[in-house]
């Protein structure tokens, strides 16, 4: 695999529901990591609009904890762009004590699956829509994938000892505690079904159109790379997705989690994380935070839309 890090500052059976939609005008841009739950990033939430009436916004998880947040965001949103496109974070799949929603694992996953329907919001379990705007013809592929512990650091021959370095370390994901996989019996094999699931999906579109593929974690692990502790990637994604983006004719891969907002060429296919993160992360960075990034038609700059 080869590798360019430009990094700025600042199938039929699952058309049950009939096709999507296609755009034939506007934009297709990205944001990820709004987490509302703080009163700056929800001031930024409330004035984002799209530049078009037919501008797409695809959203790539973690809106925030809260039922009522992230109903709050997603129906701000779809009210605002043509259409809207998400995918869960792990902040979404987790049960907060002072949630009145204490749903778990895949019983909330499907609570917020009826908040998106009610919306109208495109999610990865619905038919994947085709952007026919600038840029396209493509599929929009949203994914929720999760991840398996095998982002690995070095000596690591299994989870368990991959979770002693990084305990050993300080860093332990929250998602150790608030994200539960119910019915499985473990993260990793929910994330295994998740895998083989979309796989066999992806597989079965037509081979002649490329795809946009939105996932909240990376889909490989070279975006872990710059973090200031590397233990974290255990909670960043898996290695079964490595040739996805090749594999499935992917144009552009869309992703965040990372919270470190960057262009990344891999094998030819940009990977742009998308990600507004914290007030303490955007704070640091020029430009306008939480302006969506353009995806379509391609901007190998990085700069946001």
């Amino acid at each position: 695999m080869t590798y360019e890090i430009r990094t700025f500052a600042p199938g039929a059976e699952y058309a049950t529901a009939g096709p999507a939609p296609a755009s034939r005008a506007g934009r297709l841009v990205a944001v990820s990591d709004l987490h509302v739950r703080y009163d700056e990033n929800r001031d930024i939430v409330e004035q984002l609009r799209p530049e078009s009436d037919d501008d797409w916004l695809l959203v790539a998880g973690d809106v925030g904890e809260q039922t009522d947040d992230i109903r709050w965001a997603l129906t701000l949103l779809s009210s605002r762009f043509a259409k809207v496109v998400w995918v869960p974070g792990n902040h979404e799949l987790w049960t907060p004590a002072n949630d009145p929603v204490q749903l778990r694992g895949v019983a909330r996953y499907e609570h917020l699956l009826e908040i998106c329907r009610e919306l109208g919001v495109v999610t990865p379990e619905d038919p994947y829509p085709v952007w026919e705007g600038a840029g396209g013809p493509v599929v929009i592929a949203p994914l929720f994938l999760l991840y398996d512990y095998s982002f690995r650091m070095p000596g690591a021959a299994s989870k368990e000892e991959a979770l002693k370095i990084a305990e050993q370390a300080g860093v332990v994901c929250t998602d150790e505690y608030f994200l539960h996989p119910d019915p499985y019996p473990s993260r990793e094999a929910w994330c295994r079904a998740r895998v083989a699931e979309t796989e066999a999906r992806l597989a079965a579109l037509p081979e002649d159109l490329p795809t946009v593929l939105i996932n909240h974690w990376p889909l490989v692990r070279e975006p872990t790379r710059p973090l200031w502790y590397p233990e974290f990637a255990l909670w960043c994604g898996t290695e079964a997705t490595a040739d996805w983006p090749r594999r499935f004719r992917a144009a552009t891969v869309v992703y965040g989690h990372l919270h470190i907002p960057r262009l990344l060429l891999c094998d030819g296919v940009p990977h742009q994380e998308v990600s507004l993160g914290y007030p303490r992360e955007w704070r640091r960075r020029s430009g306008s935070p939480g302006r969506p990034v353009q995806i379509l038609p391609l901007a190998t700059t990085g700069v946001p839309a």
